[in-house]
């Protein structure tokens, strides 16, 4: 299991928290404790010309 980062909706906080795709977990912000917190994805690289 590894760790990635995750934002909330409502609030905003950015943290983060174990992360496994095949293992699925409902997750809260510790800030606020909504549940809409879904992950952050790398943003994607940009090609050079």
């Amino acid at each position: 299991m590894e760790e990635a980062p995750f934002k909330c909706l409502r609030c905003g906080h950015e943290f983060k928290a174990p992360y496994d795709k095949k293992i699925p977990m409902e997750r809260a912000c510790p800030k606020c404790n909504s549940n809409s917190v879904p992950r952050m994805k790398a943003a994607p690289k940009r090609a050079e010309a």
